[in-house]
């Protein structure tokens, strides 16, 4: 081929006829292919396999951690508003009963009122923390164990 340039030409093309190692179709049958090579490519592809799976865990967490920081943010900011509300309200509530009641009488069924309602909440959120399950990659450890069914299941031939 020439280049233009008088006596030289254009360097022959790599690629062609030649085995890209990223590919996953042979250069060869596996039947002419020495047992070396054989286990140079299974162990390049166990490589890749390895980070693929590992990609995928780390996106799925990082996909789990930034839904559970943002529910975490609002649930945090919508606390800090309802302890605020709540001081409001139990101040009220402590000077309406300390009408009818002597003052230390009305603050201890407040507190006491306000601790039961504690309570109560903490449990369920205690049940709803359990239903939100583990933050286990779960789908790339099924590509994984699929991965690994696969490898033996083709050893085993």
């Amino acid at each position: 081929m020439n280049t233009g340039r008088a006596g030289t030409a254009a360097p022959p093309n790599p690629a062609v006829g030649a085995h890209d190692p990223t590919s996953s179709a042979p250069a060869t049958s596996k039947s002419t292919r020495p047992v070396n090579q054989l286990v140079h490519e299974v162990t390049e592809l166990a490589t890749r396999l390895v980070q693929q799976e590992v990609q995928l865990a780390k996106a799925e967490l990082a996909e789990k951690g930034k839904r559970a920081g943002l529910g975490s943010g609002l649930v945090g900011g919508a606390g800090l508003l309802a302890i605020i509300g709540l001081q409001a309200f139990v101040a009220a509530a402590i000077a309406a009963l300390a009408l009818v009641l002597p003052l230390w009488a009305a603050a201890l069924i407040a507190g006491g009122t306000l601790l039961l309602i504690a309570t109560l909440l903490a449990l369920s959120g205690r049940g709803q923390l359990k239903k939100a399950g583990s933050p286990v990659p779960e789908a790339a450890m099924a590509t994984t164990r699929a991965d690994i069914d696969v490898i033996k299941e083709r050893v085993h031939r």
